[in-house]
């Protein structure tokens, strides 16, 4: 967690408050009991947040949450789900064919803080962690 609080506290944010909605998932994920985090820092790429639970046997996720950082002015969010974990009721994703490592998933794209997106991404997150237990 230390790494995840570091690339948070030196993250500076910007008018698009993207900082604010990564710290806001990154906050509701850690509500999810027995789940891991794992933090994936690949500077001037991505920062990717992967939550696991800890019952999966299968997969090493349930999601991931992408910063990505081509330009550390500018980043924005991917928030990713394997296809079958979850439902896009509003039909706001993106269905990536083999987009999350080698599988189908939705990707949700966040360029700008908006609440009414963050909610609905955390009821996303939420499903994907009750789908992911085994």
């Amino acid at each position: 967690m230390k790494e995840i609080n570091d690339f948070i506290e030196k993250w500076n944010e910007t008018k698009t408050k993207t900082r604010q909605a990564f710290i806001e998932l990154y906050d509701h994920l850690k509500t999810l009991e027995d789940t891991t985090l794992e933090f994936n820092a690949r500077p001037k790429v991505s920062y990717s947040l992967r939550p696991r639970h800890n019952s999966q046997k299968n997969r090493s996720l349930f999601a991931m949450v992408d910063v990505i950082d081509d330009d550390p002015d500018e980043r924005w969010l991917s928030v990713c789900f394997y296809g079958e974990m979850i439902t896009d009721p509003d039909e706001t994703g993106d269905l990536i064919p083999e987009g999350l490592l080698g599988e189908d998933g939705y990707c949700f794209d966040l360029y700008e803080y908006d609440a009414d997106e963050i909610q609905y991404l955390k009821k996303r997150l939420s499903q994907a962690y009750e789908n992911a237990k085994e």
